[in-house]
């Protein structure tokens, strides 16, 4: 357990998380699948994308920068594929919308995909990927965002950081394989959760307002994250830019910026992808053969240490939170009280 930590039972904080919302105008169903997959991003042990970012949506929500009862629809159809405009409503719901549409694609044609245009932050791109798993799909999203990665030499943010996610269902009852990865060295949330936990940030990182290396999670927030890899986070993040953005005809990130720099993303766009194994080999060989694989890479992992598959920690660390309550930092706890959150810790 951190220092600072405070633990709040999962039902009770989605209750009261949806209650934020729905005092805000949004309704009941939208509002607890939004709560829902909020509160799952604590429950796996990323607060950077958890219950931490109600307060800018509740704010988000008075200025109708996001909208409480969005008017969702789909602007056009052509066989595996749909566009939707997600009416930059909460971005958990208008997200989760979207890749069940693609789900439902991949179910009909082997393959399923969504391009939504007009939508705000999602949090966490790992629930969307995770989600379509869940259904047996193999699930792939992204999104583009507001810049916040120095990409080829620049001293100050440039691109967005534009996570991918991708996930694997295994057999029944077993929890998928997810990756959920930013192009940059780390996300810009974890090096906020860093600062807030008085944690050291590992060098190369991030620059400060200078555009000069620092190791200072203050400074990095003021100044920029870095691309993973260097040019190949960055081409990445280019890449995802324009599968994104410039495959919608929608707004590219320093374009969402000059209209909104909190945060919350409005307009940005997004891609949901959904593979039906049904159409390849079949669900139950790749279940079987992405279990030899894990088996095999554990092996030999066993030599030199232990090897832990992408998502492996995250569902480990949800077993144990959802019964010893949902892990909270007591600014964060504060920040939600702040916000007229009603907790029962």
């Amino acid at each position: 357990m951190l220092q600072n930590e405070i633990r709040i039972p999962f039902v009770g904080l989605c209750r009261a998380i949806a209650g934020a919302l729905t005092a805000h105008g949004v309704p009941v169903e939208m509002a607890e699948q939004e709560a829902n997959v909020m509160v799952e991003a604590d429950l796996q042990g990323v607060p950077s994308h958890g219950v931490r970012m109600l307060p800018g949506l509740l704010q988000a929500l008075r200025d109708g920068r996001v909208k409480a009862v969005p008017n969702i629809k789909l602007i056009r159809e052509f066989g595996a594929t749909c566009f939707m405009d997600g009416d930059n409503g909460p971005g958990r719901f208008v997200a989760c919308q979207a890749m069940d549409r693609a789900i439902e694609r991949a179910g009909q044609f082997g393959v399923g995909v969504c391009l939504s245009i007009h939508t705000s932050h999602w949090g966490r791109a790992q629930a969307y990927a995770a989600r379509a798993a869940r259904a047996g799909m193999v699930g792939i999203c992204t999104t583009n965002g507001m810049p916040c990665m120095a990409v080829w030499g620049a001293k100050g943010r440039v691109i967005g950081n534009n996570p991918l996610a991708i996930a694997i269902p295994r057999g029944e009852g077993e929890d998928p394989v997810v990756l959920d990865m930013a192009m940059s060295q780390a996300a810009v949330g974890k090096v906020g959760t860093c600062l807030r936990e008085g944690r050291v940030i590992p060098t190369g990182w991030g620059i400060d307002a200078e555009g000069k290396p620092s190791s200072d999670a203050k400074a990095i927030l003021g100044g920029a994250v870095l691309p993973f890899g260097e040019h190949k986070g960055a081409g990445l993040a280019l890449m995802l830019e324009l599968l994104t953005a410039a495959l919608a005809g929608g707004a590219f990130g320093n374009e969402i910026e000059a209209g909104d720099r909190s945060g919350i993303d409005p307009d940005s766009c997004k891609l949901f992808l959904a593979l039906n194994p049904a159409a390849f080999g079949g669900r139950e060989v790749l279940a079987d053969r992405v279990n030899d694989y894990l088996t095999y890479l554990g092996g030999v992992a066993a030599e030199t240490g232990p090897f832990t598959w992408p998502g492996q920690r995250g569902w480990a660390a949800r077993g144990v939170n959802i019964k010893a309550g949902v892990p909270l930092h007591a600014e964060i706890v504060d920040q939600l009280q702040a916000a007229g959150v009603v907790l029962v810790k």
